[in-house]
C-alpha cells in the first residue's frame, strides 16, 4: 500500500482529525478497569488475573512500536492505521468469543496480544506524518493526536459501563460489549484510514520551514547515540512518576484523608480519577504546544523539576489540605501527559524528521518499562507498610520519596542531552535518494 499523497489544495488540518480517530479509539486501553469487576465475577478471576489483558497490551504496545517502527515509516500512515484497525478491532472480537465461551485465555490473547499490537502500531502511525505536515509547530501537532490517547478513556469508560448495564455483566453481556466495541471502533478508525495523506513536498507551508531542514539521523544510528538513551531515561522516569499516582489514585486520596474530619467518599474518589484523566489530556495539548515556544529541553525541565516539587508538597503537606493534594496531583498528571506528547517533537529536534516515527517507536520501550515499574513501586511499598501496621499517608511516604528521586534522575538525563554528533547524520545525497525512492509513482 503506497502512502497516499495529498492532492493540490489539501488542507493539512485534515490530518490531525485522522490521527485523533485512531488515538481516541485505542485510548480505550485506559478504561480497561471498567471490565475488571464483571470479568472477576463472571469468570471467577482474581485481581491479578483480570489485569493480565491490560498488562500484556501495554507490553505489546511498546514491543510492536519498537519492532514495527521502521516498517511504519517505510509503508506510510495509511498502511499503519489499517494494521492498527484490523488488530485492535480483531482483539475485541476474539475477546468477545472468549467471554461468550468462558475461555479467559482467548480474552488475554485477543485484547492483550492481538489488540496490543494494534495499540503500538496505531500509537505511532500518525507521528511522522504530522511532523512532516507541521514542521513549524511539531509539538502542537503531535500533542493534538496524542491528546486523543489520553482522552479515549473519558469516552470509553461511561460507554462501556452503560453497555454492561444494558447487556448485563455476566459472560454473555461482556461478550456483547466486546463485540460492540470491536465493530464501532473499526468504523471510527476507518475515518483516519480514509482521511490521512502525506504532504506532496518537504515544505507543506510556503512561508514555513522544510520538514527536512537541519539534522537527519536514521533510526539505526539514533539508538547508538547517548541522546537517545538520555531521552529514554527522561521518558521512563516521567512516566513512572505519573503512572504511579494514576494507577493508585482513588485509594491514595481515600487513604490520605481517612483519619481527618473530611474523609473522601468512593464517589468523590471516582470524581478525582476523572479529574486526573482530564488533566492528563489537557497536558498533552497544552504543554506540548508550549514547547514550540519555549523549547523542548526547557519544557522537560518543568515536567521533571516542578513534578518533583509537587511530589514533595504531597509528601509533606498533602494530608493537611485537600485542595493542595488535588492541585499537585493534577499538575503531576498534566506533566505525565505532556511528556508523552512532547517527546516526538524532541526527537525531531535531535534526529530530524527522516525516520522520526521509527525512532519514536523504539523509545516507547521506556513506556513498557515504566508501566510495570510505577505501579510496582507504589503498590509493593503500600502493601508492606500496611503489613507493618501503618495506615493513611504513611502508606505512601516512601514511594513518594522514590518518585522524587526518579524525577531528579530524569532531570539530570535531560541536562545531559546535547546536539547529535555529525558522524551520525545521514549524508544529504543519500537522504535525497531515499526520499525519491519512498515517493509513490
Amino acid at each position: 500500500m503506497s502512502p497516499p499523497v495529498a492532492p493540490p489544495g489539501w488542507s493539512r488540518w485534515l490530518v490531525p482529525p485522522a490521527a485523533l480517530s485512531v488515538h481516541l479509539s485505542i485510548g480505550q486501553a485506559y478504561a480497561w478497569s471498567v471490565f475488571k469487576p464483571p470479568l472477576e465475577s463472571a469468570l471467577h478471576l482474581d485481581g491479578t488475573e483480570s489485569a493480565l489483558p491490560f498488562q500484556l497490551a501495554i507490553v505489546m504496545l511498546g514491543l510492536s512500536a519498537a519492532f514495527g517502527g521502521t516498517l511504519v515509516e517505510r509503508k506510510g500512515p495509511r498502511w499503519a492505521m489499517t494494521v492498527a484497525l484490523v488488530c485492535f478491532s480483531s482483539g475485541f472480537l476474539i475477546s468477545a468469543l472468549g467471554a461468550a465461551s468462558e475461555q479467559y485465555w482467548l480474552i488475554v490473547l485477543g485484547y492483550g496480544f492481538v489488540g496490543g499490537i494494534g495499540l503500538g502500531i496505531g500509537y505511532i502511525s500518525p507521528v511522522s506524518t504530522l511532523i512532516k505536515w507541521f514542521p513549524d509547530r511539531p509539538g502542537m501537532a503531535t500533542g493534538i493526536a496524542i491528546m486523543g490517547f489520553g482522552g479515549g478513556a473519558l469516552i470509553a469508560s461511561p460507554w462501556s459501563a452503560q453497555m454492561l448495564q444494558s447487556f448485563g455483566s455476566d459472560h454473555s453481556g461482556i461478550a456483547l460489549a466486546f463485540l460492540t466495541h470491536g465493530l464501532v471502533y473499526a468504523v471510527f478508525m476507518s475515518l483516519g484510514v480514509l482521511l490521512v495523506r502525506v504532504p506532496r513536498s518537504e515544505k507543506p507551508v510556503a512561508a514555513g520551514p522544510s520538514a527536512v531542514d537541519g539534522v537527519q539521523v536514521s533510526a539505526r544510528s539514533a539508538v547508538r547515540t547517548p541522546q537517545f538513551w538520555c531521552l529514554w531515561v527522561v521518558l521512563c522516569m516521567n512516566v513512572t512518576a505519573g503512572i504511579g499516582i494514576l494507577e493508585k489514585a482513588a485509594p491514595m486520596i481515600t487513604d490520605f484523608f481517612s483519619g481527618t474530619s473530611t474523609p473522601v467518599s468512593a464517589s468523590a474518589a471516582a470524581g478525582f480519577v476523572a479529574l486526573l484523566s482530564a488533566a492528563n489530556m489537557a497536558g498533552r495539548i497544552g504543554w506540548s504546544s508550549a514547547s514550540d515556544r519555549i523549547g523542548r529541553k526547557n519544557i522537560y525541565r518543568l515536567y521533571l523539576g516542578a513534578g518533583a516539587l509537587m511530589y514533595l508538597l504531597i509528601a509533606s503537606f498533602g494530608d493537611s489540605s485537600k485542595p493542595l493534594f488535588i492541585l499537585c496531583a493534577l499538575v503531576i498528571l498534566s506533566f505525565y501527559g505532556g511528556g508523552f506528547a512532547t517527546v516526538p517533537a524532541y526527537l525531531k529536534d535531535l534526529f530530524g524528521a527522516y525516520q522520526v516515527g521509527a525512532i519514536h517507536g523504539r523509545l516507547l520501550t521506556a513506556w513498557s518499562t515504566a508501566g510495570v515499574l510505577g505501579p510496582l513501586i507504589v503498590n509493593w511499598i503500600a502493601d508492606h507498610q500496611k503489613e507493618a501496621g501503618k495506615h493513611g499517608p504513611d502508606l505512601y511516604g516512601l514511594s513518594l520519596m522514590i518518585m522524587i528521586g526518579l524525577l531528579v534522575v530524569g532531570f539530570v538525563a535531560n541536562e545531559l542531552v546535547r546536539p547529535v554528533h555529525p558522524r551520525h547524520h545521514v549524508p544529504a545525497p543519500k537522504e535525497a535518494a531515499d526520499g525519491r525512492r519512498e515517493q509513490p509513482a
